[in-house]
């Protein structure tokens, strides 16, 4: 090879059609024709969004000559994924639709991914950027595990749906959106002090979801449609950043590895993107940011912005602060390597208001 020869290349994959808006889950059956799906459709879904969407979903299908079957799932984790990719071979399945919020469609996408089949995501809340991206969060037994997915082949977000899911799950997709601030700043103290690959367009595109969603958090409230619709396309093109950087660089840093050291230290007591949220005020504190503009946005939104508010002890975030930088070691973040002192975490907890 000579000297100055260019080889460097990368593959982005993405959602080829997102339909977001009132009435559009009546379209799947046109959006799966378009993409040329035929045969079994396997619905991955829990008992509430069955019914919810499922159904809807199942019957619209079949209208148009499409056989279908459920596989009828609880949270994200081992057993559940055997359980979906199971069904899918007793049934030969062709495809693959994700009914739900992010654990359906974790599953369906990971199944996806296991099993070379088409997959569609078919959210029934906003709770996170999972919706459209190529990542899934798995449990295990150390907690969860942030794995490469299967990229949804279309996305349709019907807010007539999802605005009937309870507000803290959308307040919780925006907070996860707008704590893309500091991963992206993470993501930049990398670039500068390690040398890690940048994706400027991945950046660009979190950048702006992130300010969207500042920016309109007192237009975003409970029990309006137009406040789904305000929020859904940028937790969709959060999504969508990480498949153009080819990792989930763009909407996870510091504050997700927080949000995922509390997810050991105290599972089950608030949403991921909550706990993002609050990570995310204090991780700004830590790069020297506007954290109280941070504040100020999830508090207009309903979203926690405190220790209590999420219902988690002070000694557990600050547990989780001097502990988050174990998490994913192959991050560099503001964090480092070393972490933070108990000093240190409680002073930053404190000043932000956290605890």
């Amino acid at each position: 090879m000579d000297e100055g020869d260019f080889t460097k290349a990368r593959s982005m994959l993405f959602p080829r059609q997102v339909l977001a808006g009132h009435g559009v889950l009546s379209q799947i059956s046109s959006v799966c024709k378009d993409f040329g799906l035929s045969g079994t459709a396997l619905i991955v879904a829990g008992e509430k969004t069955k019914k919810i969407a499922g159904d809807l979903v199942a019957d619209a299908l079949r209208d148009d000559g499409y056989e279908v079957q459920f596989a009828m799932t609880g949270e994200a984790n081992g057993e559940d994924l055997k359980t979906v990719e199971r069904t899918a071979k007793e049934v030969k399945a062709s495809f693959l639709l994700g009914v739900g919020g992010g654990s359906k469609i974790d599953l369906a996408k990971m199944a996806g991914k296991d099993l070379g089949l088409a997959f569609i995501s078919i959210p029934t809340s906003a709770s996170h950027d999972g919706i459209a991206s190529g990542r899934a969060s798995i449990k295990g037994k150390t907690g969860p595990l942030s794995l490469e997915a299967k990229v949804p082949l279309g996305v349709v977000a019907d807010t007539s749906v999802i605005v009937k899911a309870p507000y803290r799950l959308l307040a919780s997709g925006c907070a996860d959106v707008i704590s893309n601030s500091t991963a992206l700043m993470d993501w930049e103290f990398a670039r500068r002090l390690r040398n890690e690959e940048f994706s400027r367009s991945a950046s660009a595109l979190a950048d702006y979801t992130a300010q969207t969603i500042i920016e309109s958090a007192d237009l975003i409230r409970p029990d309006l449609e137009e406040s789904v619709w305000i929020a859904i396309r940028p937790i969709i093109i959060s999504g969508i950043s990480m498949s153009v950087a080819g990792s989930s660089r763009p909407t996870s840093g510091s504050e997700h590895m927080f949000s995922h050291a509390l997810d050991v230290i105290a599972p089950g007591k608030a949403l991921h993107g909550e706990q993002c949220g609050v990570g995310c005020i204090m991780m700004m504190y830590l790069h020297g940011g506007d954290w109280q503009r941070i504040r100020n946005a999830l508090g207009k939104i309903g979203a926690p912005t405190s220790a209590s508010e999420l219902g988690i002890p002070r000694e557990q975030i600050i547990e989780a602060l001097m502990t988050a930088h174990k998490i994913r070691k192959d991050r560099f973040t503001i964090l480092g390597t070393m972490g933070l002192t108990y000093e240190a975490a409680e002073k930053v907890a404190a000043i932000t208001k956290v605890i």
